[in-house]
């Protein structure tokens, strides 16, 4: 029943998204000084949001499972930095293709972007920190450590461009201004497609902790044959 939920909600993320690059490319306008390049907001800024929200529950989660010891917790951490760290790629890639159409270039050191950046890595750094500790309890309490302090570089990088007034342009959600910067039906694109984005993400979550939680089983019956064989043998 629940992969029937699961696959459900996949499917739905799927047609919403098609729904809303139908009425990006076919309903709402150019925008006055970008041109039709701006659409590409509609997946920048949500891929970042998205992320955000992943690193938030990853350190929530890593902090619970230093804390009671929870290894689900721990598995959940990992789900969720993966997938936010492949949304983080996908907004530095839509940003990258923006500024060279805007700027003509790639890319630049920019306070954000350097941010941005650094937050990738810092998250990518989490992820091979795991391999390298063998040791279940040691590696849950290590890496979880980095992953709760990570979350400060994404507090910067999301304060950047308040902080930094540098090339990246500012914050343009009226949450953010108190409005007047968007044109409202451009500003609900950009939530609808953040709501698809969750949904999409929701399911990606779901099936890696699903993953992490066969490799701990698997990992754990290993240890348990490698330990029986060592008794045997020096018995």
């Amino acid at each position: 029943m629940f992969d029937k939920i699961l696959f459900g909600v996949g499917a739905a993320s799927g047609l919403y998204l098609v729904r809303n690059l139908y009425t990006m490319l076919m309903v709402l306008p150019d925008e006055a000084a970008q041109g039709m390049i701006y659409r590409i907001m509609f997946f920048h800024i949500p891929s970042w949001w998205t992320c955000f929200i992943c690193f938030f529950i990853a350190g929530a989660a890593s902090g619970y499972s230093i804390a009671k010891k929870n290894f689900r917790a721990d598995s959940l951490a990992v789900a969720a930095t993966e997938v936010g760290l492949a949304f983080t790629f996908v907004g530095l890639a839509t940003g990258m293709i923006w500024a060279k159409i805007i700027w003509g270039i790639w890319w630049t050191w920019d306070a954000r972007l350097t941010w941005a950046f650094i937050t990738a890595l810092t998250y990518a750094a989490y992820l091979m920190m795991r391999n390298m500790i063998p040791d279940p309890n040691e590696r849950m309490r290590v890496s979880g450590a980095l992953n709760v302090f990570s979350f400060a570089s994404v507090v910067i990088c999301y304060k950047a461009i308040d902080w930094w007034r540098t090339q990246h342009p500012g914050a343009v959600m009226s949450f953010r201004t108190g409005g007047g910067n968007i044109d409202p039906a451009m500003e609900g694109m950009t939530y609808q497609n953040l709501f698809a984005f969750l949904m999409l993400c929701l399911v990606l979550v779901t099936v890696r902790l699903r993953q992490e939680e066969s490799l701990r089983t698997l990992e754990g019956m290993r240890r348990l044959a490698f330990t029986r064989q060592r008794i045997a043998v020096l018995g």
